[in-house]
Formats: C-alpha cells, sequence, structure tokens
C-alpha cells in the first residue's frame, strides 16, 4: 500500500509514522521550572545517536504553537533527566502523561519518589534502572509542529543487578524489563524476548553462501 505525505494531514501521517516504527524507546524527562518545581512527562519520539560524545534525541510536540511544560523548562535551564520506564511502573508513567496543569507535580501525583542528580539540577526517578543526565546542545525547529532537542549525556545511572562488568560496560538488558511504545493509543509492548545474531564479515558471509 502506498501512501503520498503531501496527501495526508498532521493527524494522519502521524498516525502512520508511529504505527509502523516500533517499538519506540520512551524518554521519561524530568525537568525543573524557574523556582525548582520538577516535572515528568514521557516523551516515545527518542532515541541515542552517537556513541562518544553521547548524543540523544528528542521529538517534542508544541501545543497550539506554544512549548509544553517539559521543553519550556529545557529551554530555559538547558537541563533535564531522561529516565527509561521499566515494566512495573507503566501505571505511574501513563499517569505522568496527563496534562495536568504547570503547577501540578506529576511525580508527586504518580507517587514516584526521586534521588538527586550528579550533574545537573533536575532530580531522576529512583525506581528507574536508567537514568540519563543530560545538557541541552540544540533545538531543531520542525516547522511550527513540534522541536528536536539535541542534548549531550554528561551521566548514566544503571541499576547494579544489570551492569555484568562495570570497568568494560557490559550490561544484561533483559535486567532492566523497559517497556516500548507501539501504536496509538495507548499501546505498549515488553522487551523482554530477544535473540541474537552473529555479525558477518565478508569472508564469513562468502564462506557461508558457499555452504549453502
Amino acid at each position: 500500500m502506498y501512501f503520498d505525505i503531501d496527501k495526508l494531514d498532521q493527524k494522519l501521517s502521524y498516525k502512520l509514522l508511529a504505527s509502523s516504527i516500533v517499538p519506540r524507546p520512551i524518554a521519561w524527562v524530568v525537568t525543573c521550572d524557574d523556582s525548582g518545581r520538577p516535572n515528568a512527562a514521557p516523551y516515545s519520539f527518542f532515541n541515542f545517536f552517537s556513541g562518544f560524545p553521547p548524543v540523544i534525541c528528542i521529538g517534542m510536540g508544541l501545543q497550539r504553537g506554544e512549548p509544553k511544560d517539559s521543553y519550556a523548562n529545557i529551554k530555559a535551564s538547558r537541563e533535564f533527566v531522561v529516565n527509561l520506564v521499566p515494566s512495573d511502573l507503566a501505571e505511574e508513567m501513563n499517569t505522568t502523561a496527563v496534562p495536568f496543569p504547570r503547577t501540578v507535580n506529576e511525580l508527586e501525583v504518580a507517587g514516584l519518589a526521586t534521588t538527586s542528580s550528579t550533574k545537573v539540577r533536575p532530580p531522576r526517578i529512583e525506581r528507574s534502572p536508567v537514568a540519563l543526565e543530560c545538557r541541552l546542545n540544540q533545538v531543531i525547529p520542525v516547522d511550527t509542529t513540534g522541536v528536536i532537542l539535541v542534548a549531550h549525556v554528561v551521566a548514566v545511572h544503571i541499576k547494579d543487578e544489570a551492569v555484568v562488568n562495570a570497568e568494560k560496560c557490559y550490561l544484561d538488558p533483559s535486567k532492566l524489563d523497559l517497556l516500548g511504545r507501539m501504536e496509538s493509543p495507548g499501546w505498549y509492548t515488553h522487551t523482554r524476548e530477544r535473540f541474537k545474531m552473529k555479525q558477518l564479515g565478508v569472508e564469513e558471509w562468502e564462506r557461508k553462501e558457499k555452504e549453502g
């Protein structure tokens, strides 16, 4: 089936891509406003795009052309924390997605304890198995519908049970039990099932082809 993007509106284009580019990791973003009040919200237009220096990107939509709370706080402070979402915090994550007024602390409403970050002001979610402390590098406008935030990761926190060898940075991702985002509205997936496939060199591939 062929879809011509020029013939789709914003809603249909979003639905098409969000339903086909799956699963997507979820950036559970914690920020602080000028008074230090924290804000938390999940974003699934997210991934990392450079290993060193470590760079992550997050797509954030605008609300009637204006920044949402997370983006407004990041613009002002240039700091935030990306927490990844484990299965046992699915309901709490969903609570923080409710469009509460700016004065509401989503972390308190969801019953989420936080702990201090190391290099940035916003706290991290205590029960999140992975937390990335980030500093904003640049903002890329996407027409009038949203922005892409490009940020450097300046510190990483990973739960001890998932660390196989700290010196070599070997992890066991199965111990993280993370959620991924599927299509809208409201579909998610677990990341518990996986399989391993060796990356072949040219000679190995040629030998494999000859062996049939």
